[in-house]
């Protein structure tokens, strides 16, 4: 068993985190969420991994290797130009053997890959989707199918109200190798848009795999806060200790301004008198000075808080340096290495990076 996990794309709702670090590697619980990605596969059995990919690949080739230390096969694909979710699938076909899973590069998932897989062995047809129900399904992509399962239209962000179904595509795919002949070679080709209905008008069978997973996208800042909350209250399973965890952890147990979930990385300093949490990750060398409060926020690698700042709701990407009483307001996300000037106030959902590139 194969997986293809689709690593391609530029991480654009999340800049300026993605002008330095491609959107796979963006962290999960101070571990790169494409790493996460790779223990699901492992647990799952597999261990043949391909990763199409087009922006700053080599800081995934840096970090993964061809895969031996994971105990794992990886096979880098680049990607010249952005080709779609089935125009990547094309561009690797000379990769894939038999059947083949498909995992979306920024879905955080507890979807069972196992399940799946019986699920699939079991209706038979060329493909299985992973989907999810959600409260409203105008912004995804609606999938009808019967009461077998048997997938009988896609319908892509209905208006409010006007949705076939509340089931979405959730963006796992168990696939057999035929599926290919369906895509054209050399050109963008988006497999929810074009190759599902293609398959479906031709008389093939997709069935959809719905569950009560937790899921979520992590293409925004919102999302990816969230997501950091769900795991650690427990609602997203990853191997977090609730309360305060992580290999810096111990050093905070009793401190009395932090206020659990908090993880920590290792050589984290918080002061005696700052205050950290609830809902807070630190990456490894960050410094929170005296007074200081951080709350709800995700602080990534060498992130240094001056005396008496505020941190509320943000993402601060690794290096970021926040000068004493500078107010960091909810929805704020400071790219890598920048400096807020003591005392300078930030709006709620500031974004403060480096110049957008050309």
């Amino acid at each position: 068993m194969q997986a293809i996990v689709l690593v391609g794309g530029e991480g654009t709702r999340l800049r300026p985190l993605t002008y330095g670090t491609p959107k796979p590697m963006v962290p999960i619980m101070n571990v790169p969420f494409l790493a996460r990605t790779m223990e699901r596969l492992y647990e799952a059995g597999i261990r043949d991994v391909i990763l199409p990919a087009g922006y700053m690949p080599q800081a995934i080739v840096d970090y993964f290797g061809d895969g031996s230390r994971l105990d794992m096969n990886i096979t880098y694909v680049i990607e010249e130009t952005p080709l779609g979710t089935a125009g990547a699938l094309k561009n690797v076909e000379q990769h894939i053997t038999g059947r083949f899973f498909v995992l979306n590069g920024d879905v955080l998932t507890s979807l069972d890959l196992r399940a799946m897989l019986r699920y699939h062995d079991e209706k038979g047809g060329v493909g299985a989707l992973h989907l999810i129900r959600v409260d409203d399904p105008s912004s995804f992509g609606c999938v009808v199918h019967d009461g077998g399962g048997r997938v009988s239209a896609f319908v892509e962000k209905p208006p409010k109200g006007e949705e076939p179904t509340n089931e979405i595509n959730a963006g796992t795919y168990l696939l057999e190798r035929e599926i290919l002949n369906f895509i054209p070679a050399g050109r963008n080709v988006s497999i929810e848009r074009e190759t599902f209905p293609k398959v479906i008008a031709a008389g093939k069978d997709l069935y959809a795999y719905t569950t009560a997973d937790y899921w979520i996208d992590l293409g925004r800042p919102e999302n990816y806060l969230a997501a950091h909350r769900d795991v650690l209250s427990g609602a997203m399973p990853l191997t977090v200790e609730p309360g305060i965890s992580g290999n810096g952890g111990e050093a905070l147990k009793g401190h009395p301004g932090v206020v659990p979930p908090v993880h920590a990385d290792e050589d984290v300093v918080v002061d005696a008198s700052a205050k950290v949490g609830p809902n807070v990750v630190l990456g490894r060398g960050c410094s929170i000075g005296a007074n200081a409060v951080v709350r709800e926020s995700v602080l990534w690698e060498r992130v240094s808080v001056g005396s008496g700042a505020t941190i509320e709701e943000a993402i601060l990407a690794s290096g970021a340096t926040i000068g004493p009483k500078a107010q960091i307001g909810r929805g704020s996300v400071i790219g890598h290495d920048v400096s807020v000037d003591p005392g300078q106030v930030l709006e709620p959902g500031s974004r403060l990076g480096p110049p957008v590139r050309a």
